[in-house]
């Protein structure tokens, strides 16, 4: 089977994580991904973001930084300086063959170079161009360097994410990043469409701080709904009660009442039947003006049992219910193993070393993900990917 977007080139000027989660995911799907790599900083920042890194067949590190093998595979890497004239020639050559260009410069950043948006569509007029930044082309912050971290501050989820009397915090990975990644990927395939209808490619401007405030959600609307801003819970939930993290006999457990039957049946199974039967709890409303009172009160209750028994326990009543794992307990999971989320790819450019990967959690029926090609080590393809310049097929990009 050949993937859903077999024939699609994609040339990739992003480094980091936002512009190359999308890369990948693209290259997941099919897509040919040729990333360029400055030689004068030695490549993607990534690959120098550890230790961890990938080792080879002789146990000697390489320049596969963990960092960089989350979000670099099923691409070509070439070395190539955009700020040479003869880099900038070759850029134009590959994006007059090329369906997709992405890049996360500062916004104008590539014009002095010839290499924008209106001079590469003036070279191929089907082709879409999608420009990731922090803060947008546009707009009186668009000059600002952006980072998932300060775009995380920006735009309000750290002020969402901690313990009540606690300072803001981060979410644990570079969700900002990732979330800006998955929305650019969506907007390259409406473009795409787009440009199978008609013929015409256009510009796709996605900041990460516009992505993360789309992703408030909930607490977003409940903001603009009350006018009231919405405070740190821990691991509370704003809107049901109780939705939470609660401390066990031996551990932490996840429980996730939804509605008010759940409620009634989680209730008995902790002993506490009467809580349900309680004008304070018997309904999500009343639960949540009274939230204070009945965590504490469950809280109690669920100190005294294990979270084993706990969750087989609330398994068996059709309450949503789930332990907290480590990551050594997620990626040694039955579950995992069925859905082929833990992976190792064979890297013949490391002597035929394997290097870990979790999977795509796309599971398509007619066009599957694959798996084609290992995170590159810098500049493996440069000459292979030069070389072919010209020999593709201009029939393939419409």
């Amino acid at each position: 089977m050949t993937g859903a977007l077999d024939g699609i080139t994609v040339l990739d000027l992003s480094r980091i994580l936002a512009g190359p989660t999308c890369t990948q995911l693209l290259g997941d799907l099919g897509a040919t991904v040729i990333k360029i790599e400055n030689p004068a900083t030695g490549g993607d920042d990534t690959r120098q973001w550890g230790p961890p890194y990938a080792t080879d067949a002789d146990g000697n590190p390489t320049d596969l930084s963990a960092y960089f093998l989350s979000a670099n595979r099923n691409k070509f890497s070439v070395a190539l300086d955009i700020a040479t004239a003869e880099g900038q020639e070759t850029i134009r050559a590959l994006a007059a063959e090329a369906d997709v260009v992405i890049e996360n410069f500062k916004p104008g950043g590539l014009a002095k170079y010839g290499l924008d948006h209106e001079s590469l569509l003036g070279l191929n007029p089907g082709l879409v161009y999608c420009s990731i930044s922090g803060f947008g082309q546009t707009g009186p912050n668009a000059a600002k360097p952006g980072y998932d971290l300060m775009a995380q501050g920006f735009g309000g989820i750290m002020s969402l994410t901690g313990q009540p009397e606690g300072e803001p915090m981060k979410v644990g990975v570079g969700i900002a990043d990732v979330m800006c990644g998955m929305y650019a990927t969506v907007g390259i395939l409406a473009a795409l469409r787009h440009r199978d209808r008609t013929g015409e490619g256009q510009h796709i401007d996605i900041a990460l701080v516009d992505s993360q405030i789309a992703w408030l959600i909930n607490e977003g609307l409940n903001y603009l709904v009350s006018g009231e801003v919405p405070a740190r819970r821990g691991n509370g939930h704003p809107n049901i009660v109780p939705y939470q993290v609660f401390g066990t006999a031996d551990g932490h457990v996840i429980v996730a009442v939804g509605n008010d039957s759940q409620f009634r049946r989680f209730a008995k199974f902790i002993g506490r039947p009467d809580l349900a039967d309680d004008p304070r709890y018997a309904t999500n409303p009343a639960r949540l003006e009274h939230r204070e009172a009945l965590v504490a009160e469950v809280a109690k209750e669920l100190a005294r049992l294990t979270t084993q028994a706990v969750v087989t326990g609330l398994e068996a009543l059709r309450v949503p219910v789930g332990p907290v794992n480590r990551l050594d307990e997620v990626f040694s999971s039955d579950q995992v193993a069925a859905r082929e989320m833990r992976l190792s790819l064979d890297h013949p450019a490391i002597g035929g070393a394997q290097v870990p990967a979790i999977g795509n959690p796309l599971k398509l029926s007619r066009t599957p993900v694959s798996y084609r090609r290992p995170p590159p080590v810098f500049g493996q393809d440069t000459e292979a990917i030069l070389s072919g310049i010209g020999r593709r097929d201009p029939a393939k990009k419409t």
